[in-house]
């Protein structure tokens, strides 16, 4: 079960029996998620909360060019630096139902049952995102943990089962996925232009990388040993191959 939910804990969502006996997160783990990654540049994007927690998920947002704008009559003192220099607007007061509108996205960080319920609900009926920290069954969507490394990003879920698993797969699968895979994934992003330009159909483009990315010399070898200079010329055979090919 999910670790906030749990036998003689408070209940802290919408079935509000104030003991939580599990009833609203006995589906998570058999919940089939559909994985999306969401582009939030030039997005509105809403948190409500101004903590450590709220703090959490206004960088995550920031960071992924989000218009941020925080909900929260106090904040902590990170939160009012970054509406001091203009990184987020900061309203200083509680939570209005209004507040949803022209959001993208809605995120609830507060420690206030009620207006969590509130703001969940808000948010479904405009059809919205909505997620409420820490409480699965007022989440329309969940925030995976989240590996970066360049443009790669690869998120880890466990559906809430285990937050603590999710931190120890981020760390191991970050120490197998790194720096060179993000490499690669900027040099075959340089060669994308010319197999659209070149290759005529899907097929031949998803052959030509998949040649680069699954033959010999392994490519993330050569990245790893600093050849890319290599790799290059070996992308450079297979374009000439398949140009070749094609005039044939």
């Amino acid at each position: 079960m999910p670790a906030q939910a749990y036998s003689g804990k408070e209940c802290v969502c919408a079935l509000k029996k104030g003991v939580c006996d599990q009833e609203c997160v006995r589906d998570m783990l058999e919940t089939p998620f559909y994985m999306a990654c969401l582009k939030l540049s030039g997005r509105r994007s809403v948190v409500v909360g101004a903590g450590d927690i709220g703090l959490e998920k206004i960088e995550g947002l920031l960071a992924c060019g989000g218009d941020v704008t925080v909900i929260a009559p106090e904040a902590c003192q990170a939160v009012q630096d970054l509406a001091s220099e203009g990184s987020i607007e900061w309203l200083p007061r509680a939570y209005e139902p209004a507040d949803v509108e022209g959001a993208f996205l809605i995120i609830a960080a507060t420690n206030h049952t009620d207006v969590n319920i509130q703001v969940f609900n808000d948010a479904e009926r405009r059809g919205m995102l909505a997620n409420v920290v820490d409480v699965p069954p007022l989440c329309n969507f969940i925030l995976p943990a989240i590996t970066r490394t360049g443009p790669l990003a690869i998120a880890i879920s466990t559906a809430g089962a285990s937050p603590a698993l999710a931190k120890r797969m981020k760390r191991e699968i970050g120490e197998l996925f790194g720096e060179a895979y993000a490499d690669l994934a900027v040099i075959l992003n340089d060669v994308r232009g010319w197999a659209k330009g070149t290759l005529p159909t899907y097929q031949d483009r998803k052959q030509f990388f998949e040649q680069i990315v699954n033959g010999e010399p392994d490519p993330i070898e050569l990245l790893r040993a600093g050849r890319a200079d290599e790799l290059r010329a070996l992308i450079a055979r297979h374009q000439a191959q398949a140009e070749a090919r094609l005039a044939a």
